[in-house]
């Protein structure tokens, strides 16, 4: 990881890696004649409060940035939110190119009732995913220092 975080090419190549397996799993599941798992849909709303947990912890570190200084903050509970908030991202990033995966699975034999059944919920799962990391991204934003306020770095560094 760069100083500047998780970047978007860092979320494609790890939303490409859960596609590409997410997409053999399927397609050797449904080759064997079997069907995919039925999703819960608690796992989607579980996504979803994950990132909203993430953006209501990172809300104070965002208010405290903004204030000039003028509110207190443990560093170690800012340092645990931006990982946190990265952690979030990652997650999000992997588990919608595993619902992609599935999804692309899926589309390759819609001749069963039963897989056109599945693609609503694996849909929703995919959007979840994503939900859950563009609200870790935004928390990693709002944790972010900027460059004028960073201290300046020595070459003992």
């Amino acid at each position: 990881m760069n100083r500047h975080g998780i970047t978007g090419r860092m979320l494609l190549v790890v939303g490409l890696a859960a596609l590409v397996v997410g997409y053999l799993v399927a397609v050797v599941v449904i080759r064997d004649g079997s069907l995919l798992q039925r999703p819960p849909w608690g796992a989607g709303v579980l996504l979803v409060v994950m990132g909203g947990l993430v953006l209501g912890l990172a809300r104070p570190v965002r208010k405290h940035l903004h204030s000039g200084a003028r509110t207190s903050l443990d560093a170690l509970r800012a340092a645990r939110t931006v990982v946190l908030s990265q952690a979030a991202a990652l997650t999000g990033a992997a588990a919608a190119g595993w619902y992609l995966g599935q999804l692309g699975g899926l589309l390759g034999d819609l001749s069963l009732v039963a897989n056109q059944e599945r693609l609503l919920p694996f849909g929703l799962l995919l959007l979840a995913s994503v939900v859950l990391m563009v609200c870790g991204m935004v928390a990693q934003s709002w944790c972010r220092i900027d460059r004028d306020d960073e201290p300046t770095e020595t070459e003992d560094d």
